[in-house]
């Protein structure tokens, strides 16, 4: 008799219809592992209490080991149960019979559902900080090779001011570190395990919940039953994170976009990662960019679904919990193989130092650096402004850039203007002269350099220090009884 297929006292059979209506099991066969690993915790935990007889826990660790080494050779199939918990229940009592029953007791679904997702986002958690990490290095590794390439800067989508390919470069980089401290919060948010909790008011039976709690890697148990059935904060607090990172990644995208593009020209995509046309044999396109930008939206539309299925839930364990699969195990995928694919490409974007250095001198780029050369010498600012702007206007009724500049015209507008003056119009003056921290000076950069490698540092320990699902398998099938 299948388990999830009839009622709780063995009585009518459910519909077909019904079953599949209600069955989760075709998304949450990716949580088999999971599952296992926290069956494992759980019969340890109820032989070491005396709840269930050590031979019963043996007999019932071997099965589950048999079934996951049946997974892992691909050659597993399970029954159509509702859900994965029932599915390895089943396939565990069709394995070794009556001690299978036992596997049971003192846990609910809705406790083994949170621990598997808890374990299942701590996991993807750390791969995502493996991936942060690697992708932080390869953006250091581009400022060391060409990050001294001067390019315009903008705001509103107009040329701004000089910069350097490195400080762009940084300026990404330092989205990412942020991302890399608030995946670090999703960690802790997850250092509580569910296991135990039961359906929503606990369990007569003597289990320690610490001791499970810590055979899965958790720093203890969830402090009240009836909230952690019911609660999914921790998996919006991974979403939040995973569709900042995402909008993060699309902005990055966004710039490669425009700079590959003919209107820009500043980069060019090399043949391994351009794509072409079905139709226009002469296209180039940064397809790659274009997906990760697309797929932010995916990014966020599962962070609002889940919010929104939380939205007005009564305390304790409600079925439209069941609708966090979706969101919660598609996000990792595609959030991992975006920052995959992002860190193979940023090393295959080449910028051209010619083009860029034309968009510097045809603009009024270095018109503040203008202005603040005047306030050096003791002109107030907004007079300085002034005085600048009437120069820019002056130049475009000449039908000249900025750059191309007299001391003699300026000097008719203003007898401040001087020749040291005017040698802020040199865009990598503009730059080797910016004194303020957070800047895009050579002095500046380098901190902003050192503070990427220790995001990345710290991206790599954080994921270091989460125990896989892997290594806790190993463990627990070989725990002694």
């Amino acid at each position: 008799m299948a388990i999830a297929k009839t009622e709780a006292s063995g009585g009518h059979q459910l519909l077909p219809e019904v079953l599949a209506f209600s069955s989760s099991l075709a998304l949450d066969k990716a949580l088999l592992l999971e599952d296992i690993v926290g069956s494992l915790a759980h019969v340890l935990m109820l032989a070491k209490q005396g709840i269930v007889p050590k031979e019963v826990a043996h007999s019932i660790r071997e099965g589950l080991v048999s079934i996951c080494e049946e997974a892992r050779a691909g050659s597993l199939k399970l029954p159509e149960e509702e859900d994965i918990h029932m599915a390895v229940e089943a396939e565990l009592s069709a394995r070794i019979g009556a001690p299978a029953a036992r596997l049971h007791t003192a846990r609910s679904r809705n406790d083994q559902v949170s621990t598997d997702l808890r374990l299942h986002v701590r996991e993807s958690t750390a791969e995502v900080l493996r991936h942060l990490s690697t992708l932080l290095e390869v953006l250091v590794s581009r400022m060391d090779a060409q990050g001294t390439l001067l390019l315009p800067s903008y705001t509103h989508r107009q040329r701004a001011q000089p910069v350097t390919l490195g400080f762009w470069l940084a300026s990404h980089g330092a989205a990412l570190a942020r991302d890399v401290e608030l995946f670090g919060f999703v960690l802790k948010q997850l250092r509580l395990c569910s296991l135990g909790a039961g359906a929503i008011a606990g369990t007569s039976l003597p289990i320690e919940r610490a001791f499970s709690a810590a055979l899965l890697g958790f720093e203890g148990p969830t402090h009240n039953a009836m909230d952690t059935v019911g609660e999914r904060d921790f998996g919006m607090d991974y979403l939040y994170a995973a569709s900042r990172l995402m909008l993060h990644l699309s902005r990055l995208c966004a710039d490669v976009i425009d700079y590959t593009s003919l209107e820009f020209g500043f980069a060019v995509l090399d043949g391994e990662i351009a794509c072409g046309s079905s139709m226009m044999p002469q296209k180039r396109n940064p397809d790659i960019f274009e997906l990760i930008r697309g797929k932010s939206g995916r990014a966020l539309g599962n962070l609002l679904s889940l919010m929104s299925t939380m939205k007005g839930l009564p305390a304790g364990y409600n079925r439209d919990l069941q609708e966090d699969r979706q969101a919660l195990l598609e996000t990792g995928p595609m959030l991992n193989s975006c920052l995959q694919v992002l860190g193979l490409a940023m090393p295959r974007l080449h910028f051209d130092a010619g083009r860029c250095k034309v968009a510097l001198e045809d603009g009024y780029t270095q018109a503040t650096d203008l202005a603040e050369a005047l306030v050096k010498k003791g002109m107030a600012f907004r007079e300085a402004y002034q005085a600048v702007g009437s120069l820019v206007r002056r130049c475009q009724e000449a039908g000249i850039f900025l750059s191309k500049a007299t001391v003699e015209m300026a000097k008719t507008i203003h007898p401040a203007f001087d020749e040291e003056t005017m040698k802020g119009l040199l865009p990598e003056n503009s730059v080797m002269h910016k004194a303020s921290l957070g800047s895009c000076s050579p002095e500046a950069l380098w901190l902003q350099r050192q503070m990427l490698l220790d995001a990345a540092g710290l991206a790599q320990t954080l994921a270091d220090e989460v125990v896989g699902l892997d290594v806790l398998y190993a463990k627990l099938k070989e725990v002694d009884l």
